[in-house]
């Protein structure tokens, strides 16, 4: 191991240990005063989400949905007398959903809950057929000679989980006995299904072209990822980054695992499908970019920055509406209580994060100056729960910055908080289009609320999933540090540790395979 990792050690900082003062004598400074009133007594979070979560909905890239979600924010920002517009960074391929009707007809009859991959073609109306599990063939010839009794039938393309009952009640409930037995028999299912997928087709685009080749009906695979059911009660992770020829269903836990055993043991389980959804050709995609114009230094930058967009089975409540919802009711704060600031404020509403940071590094691409004149950009992409973390990704200086404006901040907001100082490059979302490049990104982590293990990109993660209390602060802080950053004399510095391994910004064949088409 090189010497240099040591330089990877994290610092955690105890930004404030306070008690808990009364909202009249939070801080000293009269601004923070009024943006703590404004954020806590006054707040639009709740009717903001109302409409964007229950009205419009889902906000899938180049769906209906997103470009209604991108006009209903340009609207609100005008309300608020917040400049606003729609900057178009290339097309994408536009798709509907519809209703769905899952049934099992044999051997006994039972509706079934699931949910059409995005970007999966419909029906054209009912579909019926036998259900089988993909095989277990030792090499790639054999499971081309069991292709040909794949024609009209839905097949299984993972394995069944033995419980689906969440871990948490194994380990509560179960004797060691048991939860060690539950323990290798779930091992034992995976292992030996890697084993056979490795041995003769891997999950992929090459598989269901096969598939689709041979005449399969559809493809049932209940995971995203392999190994990621939700750990709660039901659902299955559903999505896809790119449009589908083959029909693709996702089921829960318990529905799979029905399906599963009765095709395993010869039960003779017939399906029935009634899909509808459509493709609607290419559509323009955009970004919607609201500014608070600097006064003193308008060519130098703050930026809040959330994605708009989402997967569309439920509601995309905590992935991202949340975070959404907190840099507009953020920007509203700022626009209330806060004259002209001395340093541009943008917030930045990306698009077609799901499919590659498109949106994000469109801009970053686009918009050189901002990159130059960037004081800070500050991302939220972490669930519905309160800032806990930012890291410092490297930037030697940045922490002192930060920590500076946080000592500012009222205990209530900061107590939580931690710095990563100086951290190290990570993240896997829309700071990462601007880290790339050198500049000061950084990401708020918060209170994880099974953000992973049960909301994202599932059919549950629906309004219901948010916690406005802790939007709340997340909210305030954000306006709290956009006002300390954009008065700031001084500019965050951008040397960053030697050694570290600086990610490719995203711009791969595959990102911008739809812009300016």
């Amino acid at each position: 191991m090189k010497s240099t990792r040591l330089w990877f050690v994290t610092a955690a900082l105890c930004l404030a240990t306070a008690p808990t003062l009364g909202s009249q004598a939070v801080v000293s400074d009269s601004m923070l005063r009024r943006m703590w009133a404004e954020g806590t007594q006054r707040s639009q979070l709740y009717p903001l989400a109302r409409t964007l979560l229950d009205s419009i909905g889902p906000r899938l890239t180049g769906s209906v949905q997103q470009r209604a979600a991108n006009e209903w924010a340009l609207d609100q920002y005008r309300r608020w007398q917040i400049p606003a517009r729609a900057e178009q960074y290339g097309t994408w391929m536009a798709w509907r959903r519809g209703t769905l009707h899952l049934d099992l007809l044999a051997p006994r009859p039972r509706s079934l809950e699931g949910m059409l991959f995005a970007f999966s073609p419909g029906t054209s109306g009912p579909v019926a057929g036998p259900v089988v599990v993909r095989p277990a063939a030792k090499s790639a010839s054999e499971f081309d000679a069991w292709l040909v009794q794949a024609r009209g039938k839905f097949v299984l393309g993972w394995y069944g989980e033995p419980s689906c009952r969440p871990d948490q009640d194994w380990t509560t409930f179960g004797h060691p006995e048991s939860v060690d037995r539950f323990q290798k028999e779930r091992r034992a299912a995976r292992d030996s299904f890697y084993t056979a997928v490795r041995a003769n087709a891997p999950m992929g685009e090459d598989f269901i072209r096969r598939l689709e080749n041979a005449g399969a009906l559809g493809l049932i695979v209940g995971l995203l990822q392999p190994g990621r059911w939700v750990e709660g009660w039901g659902v299955s992770k559903l999505g896809s980054a790119d449009a589908q020829s083959m029909l693709e269903l996702g089921l829960s836990c318990e529905d799979y695992g029905l399906l599963f055993r009765l095709a395993e043991w010869n039960q003779g389980p017939i399906l029935r499908v009634n899909a509808d959804a459509a493709f609607e050709g290419e559509v323009g995609v955009a970004n919607v970019i609201a500014e608070l114009r600097g006064t003193d230094k308008p060519d130098e930058y703050v930026v809040l920055s959330a994605h708009l967009d989402s997967w569309d089975a439920a509601s995309g409540a905590t992935d991202n509406g949340a975070n959404t919802l907190a840099i507009m009711e953020a920007m509203r704060i700022l626009k209330s209580v806060y004259p002209p600031p001395r340093r541009t404020i943008i917030a930045a509403h990306w698009n077609g994060e799901e499919q590659g940071l498109n949106g994000s590094s469109a801009f970053a691409t686009d918009h050189p100056e901002v990159i130059r004149g960037l004081q800070v950009l500050l991302n939220a992409d972490n669930g519905t729960g309160r800032a806990t973390r930012i890291s410092m990704q490297g930037f030697t200086e940045a922490g002192a910055s930060v920590r500076r404006w946080l000592s500012r901040v009222p205990p209530e907001l900061s107590r939580e908080l931690r710095l990563d100082d100086p951290g190290t490059i990570e993240g896997a979302s829309d700071e990462v289009s601007f880290s790339c490049r050198g500049a000061p990104a950084f990401s708020l982590e918060g209170v994880p609320w099974s953000y992973t293990t049960y909301t994202w990109h599932t059919n549950r993660d629906t309004f219901d999933k948010l916690v406005f209390d802790d939007l709340k602060n997340n909210a305030t802080l954000l306006a709290m540090l956009a006002y300390l950053a954009a008065d700031d004399p001084q500019r965050i510095p951008r040397e960053r540790l030697s050694g570290l391994s600086i990610p490719t910004c995203p711009s791969t064949a595959r990102d911008w395979a739809h812009r300016r088409r």
